[in-house]
């Protein structure tokens, strides 16, 4: 990078930032800033303790909008102020010293425009996730297992907690079905994007000609909604079945149906729940799925309308994510066209570039 490269990204960086402040604006937020904490002086404040979790919910997401605004604001004022006067004293040094920073300046300003893409209703919510393999038998269930470890592995990474509601083992080897929550700030905000359908292509480990096998698995991701979120189902509208749960449980297992599994007739989605012995608590947190569920599918239906999309194309969608791993190694998203050739550190985990990637692709 010269001095021109140099001028020309504290320019692009500036009027980024210039949309950002007519975005964020700053002084507002400041201002509720300063009257959360004056209501949280208040004795009657903390007495209605759901609505007191909510606002310091509120605060906290303010405090760190704007610890990310000043941040990114004060990096270009210092980029811009140290560059006019290196370049006015000819000082090289400190000239090759902001040419090396340069990736760091754009990583806190694209810190910042994610904060802002997270600024939805829900997005600040856990998510449950929901991933079913398509057809393809061993080979599709396989693939299952291999995006359920990258998600539990993402979770991993940033300290988010996961809990699991139900998992179906393969016969052979992967998952028939697996539903969970990851559990953290901003978790559907970020995992929202990969709702759709997940593509492998790789030499089959259960083909013994070692030919190449494409997979597709469907994640579905809604955000663990407030009970106070008014969503009706009407007993009318579901059926429930029981069944005995799979895996891990001892004698448990074998002699008790305490897995639910609840269909909601108008709309054919189905959520199902293994993961407590008592048959009650499993149709409590099947129900929540439920709700979840449904109302992303409302809120995908009424997107769909506003963008002129048909109907029939909710639901499972189309295929958002190639995971290539012969006869080379890529990760091809369809939404940003970002490509990553870190294929196995992808799986393992290392998501975060590519949920920014689309994020951004979204927002622009």
């Amino acid at each position: 990078m010269d001095a021109y490269e140099y001028g020309e990204l504290l320019k692009t960086l500036s009027i980024k930032m210039e949309n950002i402040t007519h975005i964020v604006k700053p002084i507002i937020l400041q201002k509720r800033l300063s009257d959360i904490e004056t209501q949280q002086q208040e004795a009657s404040f903390w007495e209605d303790t759901n609505n007191a979790a909510k606002v310091a919910q509120e605060k906290t997401r303010i405090q760190r909008m704007l610890d990310k605004f000043n941040k990114a604001n004060d990096a270009l004022k210092d980029g811009v102020e140290y560059f006019e006067l290196a370049k006015s004293e000819k000082d090289t040094e400190t000239l090759e010293m902001l040419y090396e920073d340069a990736a760091n300046l754009q990583k806190v300003i694209q810190d910042l425009e994610i904060e802002m893409m997270l600024s939805g209703p829900h997005d600040n919510n856990n998510a449950i996730i929901t991933i079913h393999p398509g057809a393809g038998g061993t080979e599709s269930q396989d693939w299952a297992s291999m995006l359920y470890r990258m998600y539990l592995r993402w979770a991993e990474r940033r300290g988010f907690s996961v809990e699991v509601l139900d998992y179906q083992a393969g016969e052979e080897a992967g998952i028939k079905d697996a539903s969970f929550i990851i559990k953290g700030e901003n978790a559907y905000g970020y995992l929202k994007v990969d709702n759709g359908i997940h593509r492998l292509v790789r030499i089959s480990p259960f083909d013994s000609n070692a030919k190449r096998h494409t997979s597709f698995c469907s994640v579905m991701i809604s955000p663990e909604i407030d009970d106070d979120i008014d969503i009706v189902i009407e007993d009318k509208d579901i059926r429930i079945d029981t069944y005995r749960a799979s895996g891990a449980g001892g004698q448990h297992v074998n002699k008790t149906e305490s897995a639910i599994r609840i269909t909601h007739i108008p709309t054919n989605i189905v959520v199902q729940c293994q993961n407590d012995r008592s048959q009650h608590k499993n149709k409590a947190s099947a129900l929540k799925m439920l709700k979840s569920r449904l109302y992303e599918y409302e809120m995908a239906k009424k997107q769909a309308e506003t963008d002129g999309v048909e109907k029939s194309e909710i639901g499972w969608g189309h295929q958002i994510r190639s995971y290539v791993l012969a006869p080379y190694q890529q990760v091809k998203d369809a939404r940003s066209n970002q490509t990553f050739s870190n294929v196995e550190s992808i799986l393992d985990g290392d998501i975060d570039a590519l949920l920014e990637g689309v994020l951004i692709a979204q927002a622009k």
